[in-house]
């Protein structure tokens, strides 16, 4: 296992506007995740998850604190420590509620594009591709459109995409709000398995209570700040 955290945030805090107007959405939010491990983040609508998320997903800088990924700090404050984009193709996966797949590609060029605007060859891409979406059980499904695909399916695809470029990080925001229950589980199993056989740390923020046995650790955020509710994890 690697020596360093996967994700160490530490006291984020994100302020929007300023005097009468200023709004703090974040409030010196740490977490820490090791490599192999997978936290759920909860919390009612408007609790500052998705800043917290976007901000260890160098999208959304914050306005104090730091996010180290692979024990490299990466952002200092609003400050870049890294060229944030090249980062972000190279060490980190997304995944959202809706899957957002190309809807003019099929699966398997969906997984393939984002190798190759990475920087690998057509074949090469082809082939990690058919490789993950059998990983993840629609290998069978490679050639057909998203509109083709059931809500599940697309998510898996999904996920094959963020997997592509190997990531040491996934992040994923509500992505089982529109699959039923039993869907639902399959695809947080799925962040499970990836996060413990790929050595990648995993946050995802959800509203579904279904299946947080899943998960190592659980963290609650309410008011900007976060705060552990169960871990499954020792502390270092």
């Amino acid at each position: 296992m690697n020596d360093h955290l996967a994700i160490e945030t530490d006291k984020l805090t994100k302020v929007y506007g300023s005097g009468n107007t200023e709004v703090v959405a974040m409030r010196e939010a740490s977490m820490r995740v090791r490599p192999g491990e997978v936290v759920a983040l909860l919390g009612p609508s408007g609790s500052g998850k998705s800043t917290f998320l976007t901000a260890v997903g160098l999208i959304n800088p914050p306005t104090s604190g730091r996010v180290f990924i692979g024990g490299r700090l990466v952002l200092d404050g609003p400050h870049a420590r890294t060229n944030l984009g090249k980062f972000r193709r190279r060490h980190m996966g997304f995944i959202f509620q809706k899957s957002n797949l190309i809807p003019f590609l099929n699966a398997r060029e969906n997984v393939q594009i984002a190798l190759q605007l990475n920087g690998a060859t057509t074949g090469a891409a082809r082939r990690r591709a058919m490789e993950l979406l059998d990983y993840l059980g629609v290998a069978d499904r490679a050639g057909n459109y998203p509109s083709m695909l059931s809500g599940g399916q697309q998510q898996r695809a999904a996920v094959a995409r963020a997997l592509a470029n190997e990531p040491s990080v996934i992040l994923a925001d509500e992505p089982t709000a529109a699959l039923d229950s039993h869907r639902g589980r399959q695809v947080m199993e799925l962040f499970a398995k990836v996060a413990h056989e790929n050595d990648a740390g995993v946050i995802v923020v959800t509203h579904d209570h279904r299946a947080l046995d899943i998960f190592d650790t659980i963290y609650e955020m309410e008011d900007g700040v976060i705060r552990p509710m169960q871990s499954a994890v020792p502390s270092a």
